[in-house]
């Protein structure tokens, strides 16, 4: 408050306008709170992954799934000042920053352009609301509890609305998530207890399974873990990566919207950059 005081007698800025103003640093802590570090994977890297200006107005958010070269270019042409991804733009350790590869040259536009990017990866799997809260409510599932492997509790289980077959259920999943595929196995067991988990959920099925799951419904998943699923009883829907955990960007754009109403949001419409040809 005394620091908004010195700002509104210096600038002569108006207080309305500094009460108003949204920073890169506030928009982040906000988000922390909604998705907690703790609940991120050891394993795992995210949080704030690039800005030259913390402290720098915040006016117009870009929500994408991953920190491409397209979606730089959609923020740039927006006007967009920060961009919140759910893939870390930065995973493993940086031996150097230059324009000597496609992710040096990236992080050097988006510092020029004055862009930010914070990112939130499993912690936003594992969040109350978060990825896999959003795929159940798009499935028309209702979440029950959580699941995972090793302790690492991301997904959820849920129940459908009422029983119905497996192959009912993959034209409801396609449908929900406008998938152009589904790569399914189908164990002849009616659908009643789904697990769900976004993305790569290729390591979770047995954990799925043993929380009394009759199907699985993730992103992808290899062609002999699928195989090893449906000899063990379980019903598979892999949907794709992209489509089971885009959706989770129009609620981290509410959640934006709704705590800093002075901030314009927008969420990426550049499409899935893996093609199914």
């Amino acid at each position: 408050m005394i620091e908004k005081m010195l700002y509104r007698i210096s600038d002569g800025i108006a207080w309305n306008e500094v009460k108003n103003m949204t920073t890169v640093r506030e928009l982040y802590r906000y988000l922390e709170e909604k998705c907690p570090r703790s609940l991120s994977c050891a394993w795992d890297n995210d949080g704030m992954m690039c800005s030259g200006n913390t402290d720098a107005e915040v006016k117009h958010v870009l929500c994408a799934l991953d920190m491409t070269k397209r979606v730089a270019e959609e923020a740039e042409e927006l006007g967009c000042d920060c961009i919140v991804t759910h893939h870390p733009m930065i995973f493993s350790r940086l031996s150097h920053i230059d324009d000597s590869d496609a992710q040096g040259r990236l992080i050097i536009q988006l510092l020029k352009s004055g862009i930010s990017v914070m990112s939130f990866h499993t912690r936003l799997d594992a969040a109350e609301g978060g990825v896999n809260d959003t795929l159940c409510r798009r499935l028309g599932l209702i979440p029950e509890g959580a699941f995972g492997e090793n302790g690492e509790a991301l997904g959820r289980i849920a129940r459908t609305q009422m029983p119905m077959s497996c192959a009912a259920f993959c034209t409801q999943v396609k449908g929900a998530l406008r998938t152009p595929v589904l790569h399914a196995v189908l164990a002849s067991r009616e659908v009643r207890c789904v697990a769900v988990l976004g993305g790569d959920g290729k390591d979770d099925w047995r954990a799925a399974l043993a929380a009394g799951a009759d199907t699985y419904v993730t992103g992808t998943m290899s062609y002999n873990t699928l195989l090893d699923a449906k000899a063990a009883g379980l019903n598979v829907i892999a949907a794709g990566h992209f489509f089971t955990e885009n959706p989770v960007m129009e609620t981290v754009a509410s959640w934006i919207g709704n705590r800093f109403p002075s901030v314009k949001v927008s969420v990426s419409e550049t499409p899935c950059e893996v093609l199914s040809v």
